[in-house]
């Protein structure tokens, strides 16, 4: 670590380059700098100005989901990449016991080093993260001890880039490195802002957003075995396929959609109990096929249909996996369209059926298509049923995109990302 003074000095100054090339395209170092200064000040705001206190920089990204649409919560295959959207801290080490962070925009979270069983008043709240976070670092065995840090964030909130699991590793990897010399591994820290969110925050979420966000890059995970999840990180520079990401907020409230989510994984999980089995990996599209008539009767169309998603989107992540190592970014592009195209048609998550009449997803798609069809790729992104779509789009075509989203959706619903290569770091 370096002292306060020294990490001003270095960020004014802009001798972090080298640091910022790890994780930032170099066109947006001055938006960092000005990003860490601002946070620096929020530090020197919270904590007091101390010149010589040592202090360190740190950061996490938000992550988009590229294939495996509704599948790993039946133990399926899916791709996910880290973005360039992140959530920044400047955090320092205390000798209170306790841990401070405050977040731009929300009230502090404290938590003592000496409390770390769940808490039901914080159920719901960052807090508990952060506890829960605390808690099993020393399950595990790791060092914990108190620090203070300011955070801000630019990973959207309900964006479906996942700010909470953002949160999470950014504040994994302040423990990690304030104490821990950076020893604990990616996949750990993902595992452990899962542990966070599903016992302390009482979510039941998955290892997807945390993996992605923890890894970096472009990474691939089998949840055959959930407790055992295989995860590879797969080496592509995307900066040289000449395309842009982008994700656009079609509008739309996910506030009264919690039931049409529920209900993709429990007519999954009905057709798998038909065959006597708890998810759709311990059976096979031959079964389902098969039996389709029966099944049918027995649970619905709807859920035969939503079982042939999962089954067609395990085989779409292993061939793109093998097109994204190969550098085959057109062959890709073209498998993320037919994932798009099995949302729609048979996962059938891209509008609510209680409003049937508003479908701002599937309109954004359809606009997609016109403009990027044979050149790009789109597909519903996240959860579904209303928000946000994804598009790869040629970096010749991106004002013109831009251009259609925003005259559609509004001025700042089109946002321009780019695969980040690492997860978590550290700058200084």
């Amino acid at each position: 670590m370096s002292t306060y003074a020294a990490v001003r000095a270095a960020l004014t100054e802009k001798k972090l380059d080298e640091s910022f090339s790890r994780v930032y395209s170099k066109k947006h170092f001055d938006e960092q700098y000005e990003r860490f200064l601002g946070v620096l000040s929020d530090f020197e705001a919270q904590y007091g100005k101390d010149e010589e206190r040592e202090i360190s920089l740190f950061s996490a990204p938000g992550r988009t989901e590229i294939s495996g649409n509704h599948t790993d919560h039946n133990h399926g295959r899916v791709i996910a990449a880290a973005v360039d959207l992140d959530a920044v801290a400047a955090a320092s080490k205390n000798d209170d016991g306790i841990v401070r962070v405050k977040s731009r925009g929300y009230n502090i979270d404290t938590v003592e080093l000496d409390d770390l069983e769940v808490n039901s008043e914080d159920i719901g709240h960052s807090r508990s993260l952060v506890r829960g976070i605390l808690a099993r670092f020393k399950e595990l065995g790791y060092n914990i001890g108190g620090f203070d840090a300011t955070t801000a964030s630019k990973v959207l909130s309900g964006s479906g880039l996942s700010s909470s699991a953002a949160f999470e590793v950014l504040v994994c990897t302040m423990l990690n490195h304030l104490y821990n010399d950076g020893k604990i591994s990616p996949a750990e820290i993902a595992k452990i802002s899962q542990y966070a969110e599903n016992v302390h925050f009482k979510k039941p979420c998955g290892l997807l957003d945390q993996t992605a966000c923890a890894v970096g890059g472009f990474v691939t995970i089998d949840f055959a075995d959930p407790s055992k999840p295989l995860i590879e990180k797969v080496l592509l520079d995307f900066e040289k396929t000449n395309h842009t990401l982008c994700i656009v907020d079609t509008g739309g409230s996910h506030s009264d959609l919690t039931d049409e989510y529920a209900s993709v994984r429990r007519e999954m999980e009905q057709v798998a109990a038909f065959f006597g089995k708890k998810v759709l990996r311990e059976i096979t599209k031959k079964d389902v096929i098969e039996n389709a008539a029966a099944v049918a009767k027995a649970v619905s169309e709807r859920a035969v249909l939503r079982a042939l998603h999962f089954f067609g989107e395990n085989e779409r992540v292993e061939k793109q996996v093998t097109f994204l190592k190969a550098g085959d970014f057109e062959n890709f592009k073209k498998l993320v369209i037919e994932s798009g195209f099995s949302s729609y048609m048979y996962n059938q998550n891209v509008y609510s059926n209680k409003v049937p009449e508003n479908q701002p997803v599937s309109l954004g798609l359809a606009l997609s298509e016109e403009l990027l069809k044979d050149r790009g790729a789109w597909r519903v992104h996240g959860g579904g049923f209303a928000g946000t779509i994804q598009a790869f789009v040629p970096d010749e075509l991106l004002d013109r995109y831009i251009a259609l989203m925003s005259a559609v959706f509004g001025e700042t619903s089109c946002y321009v990302l780019s695969i980040r290569p690492v997860g978590g770091a550290k700058f200084i």
